[in-house]
């Protein structure tokens, strides 16, 4: 027998790129971190050299997972990463095929290649127990012929779609040394006023220690090109959204009345456009659509809508040519990523976790961050606009209704852009000095959401989740 190494997701010098990843909806904890963990596991038989003795296997889910991933999408995503999916490239219509082949024949292609009998009903469910480690817990065993365990593996989706390994670190370090190192708010400030740089910029010397400054940019504006698509792709779409609670889709009906009214996408109708864009991406999210993790799939919509805002609305950006949008997203990710490493470092990003506070508030923080940076802010107004973003979704609880990334998700993701919005003009009309840290407010954050109870965590046991009647 042996012991299966899942890929850890959350690497020791966390990057740009690991809180920004493209996926499909709905959700990066509950969706994309399973079918990465699946797949992993269905990988690493093939390098051991025992998939091709393994007849059954048995998949276990706790916690929240349980609990919610019928509405979540959790138990396909664990067949489809068991079949060798990446959430990363496969396209909706190519995942719909393989769901509907597998529903068809009972069997998942184990690594792409070994037919084993599984199905959405076989899984075993665990919602009242959790793993030690996380709320979002999962085990898989491969059994020969005989009913002998071939392998196992016990992995926790913590969020953002990272994937950690029972009984180990969450990551080994990373041997290649970045110049600025931080881990804090503190230490990142410290290098914004050594090296006279902001955060974009401290993020870029990190980044270029690995991969070319080109290369950096471009995947940077391939990111953001994934997330312009899902808007157009949800503006596209009528209807309501799957899943039984007769959501109708805003996001094309919203777009109409804003070319009628505001076709020039002037500063009357600025918040009406973020709110367009935020329905949009998370509509997109809630049907499966492919989206940006930002930094999680539950709170996708809010650095889009909020960069969309900077692009429109911020002089010199909305009149300036291609070379200056393309540097203004490129910064707007980078101070957002900067952030985003502060919060997974010092808090968590995961709603099963911390509650919402840990995803869409995150999310505001980042894009508050962003926004801030755009708009030619000092790294401490910078930090400040982050602050204020993250202190004004302390306490917000994940309860979904119906475990579906829809009721309160897709409407909180607007207000939470728009917050970010007034985050950033609140810091950009100060200079800087604020009586709370963002380090403060990050660890309020984690003490918060070890305090909450778990019926407020994603587990649809509590809050809206139970307190509204589906329909």
């Amino acid at each position: 027998m042996s012991d299966i190494a899942v890929d850890a997701a959350a690497p020791a010098r966390l990057g740009v790129f690991d809180l920004f990843r493209v996926g499909i909806g709905p959700s990066s904890s509950h969706t994309v971190g399973p079918m990465r963990a699946a797949a992993a596991f269905a990988a690493r038989l093939t390098a051991d050299g025992v998939l091709d003795r393994v007849a059954t296997v048995a998949v276990h889910l706790h916690g929240s997972l349980a609990a919610t991933g019928r509405g979540h999408g959790t138990f396909e995503a664990v067949l489809a990463g068991l079949a060798g999916t990446d959430p990363e490239t496969v396209l909706p219509e190519e995942y719909a095929r393989l769901q509907e082949g597998m529903a068809a024949t009972g069997l998942v292609p184990l690594d792409g290649v070994r037919p084993v009998p599984l199905t959405v009903e076989g899984l075993v469910l665990h919602p009242l127990t959790r793993l030690p480690r996380h709320a979002n817990g999962m085990r898989f065993d491969a059994f020969d012929a005989g009913g002998a365990l071939l392998a196992t593996a016990t992995a926790y989706s913590v969020g953002g779609g990272f994937v950690e390994l029972e009984g180990e670190a969450a990551a080994a370090p990373d041997p290649t040394p970045v110049p600025l190192p931080f881990r804090t708010a503190a230490e990142l400030l410290e290098h914004c006023d050594r090296e006279g740089i902001g955060f974009a910029a401290v993020m870029l010397r990190n980044e270029v220690a690995t991969a070319p400054e080109q290369e950096v940019r471009d995947r940077l504006l391939a990111i953001h090109a994934v997330m312009t698509a899902s808007v157009a792709s949800s503006a596209a779409r009528g209807g309501e959204l799957p899943g039984g609670l007769h959501v109708r889709r805003r996001a094309g009906a919203w777009l109409a009345r804003l070319e009628e009214e505001d076709p020039d996408r002037g500063p009357a109708r600025w918040q009406e456009r973020v709110n367009f864009v935020a329905l949009a991406v998370n509509e997109e999210n809630a049907s499966g659509g492919r989206i940006v993790t930002a930094p999680t799939n539950g709170a996708a919509g809010i650095v889009p809508a909020v960069l969309a805002y900077a692009l429109d609305q911020v002089p010199g950006v909305r009149d300036g040519d291609a070379a200056a949008r393309d540097d203004a997203v490129v910064r707007f990710l980078l101070a957002a990523g900067a952030v985003g490493v502060l919060l997974k470092r010092g808090a968590s990003i995961s709603g099963a976790e911390v509650g919402c506070q840990g995803e869409v508030g995150s999310a505001a923080s980042m894009a508050a961050a962003g926004l801030a940076e755009v708009l030619g802010g000092t790294p401490r107004q910078v930090e400040n606009a982050a602050e204020i973003a993250m202190e004004h979704h302390l306490g917000l609880t994940c309860d979904p209704v119906g475990g579906l990334v829809q009721i309160p998700c897709i409407e909180r993701n607007a207000i939470a852009a728009a917050r970010a919005v007034n985050a950033a003009t609140m810091a950009l009309w100060g200079d800087g000095r604020h009586a709370v840290s963002l380090d403060q407010v990050i660890a309020t954050m984690r003490e918060t959401g070890a305090d909450m109870l778990d019926k407020y965590k994603e587990t649809a046991l509590g809050g809206l989740a139970v307190n509204v009647v589906e329909c």
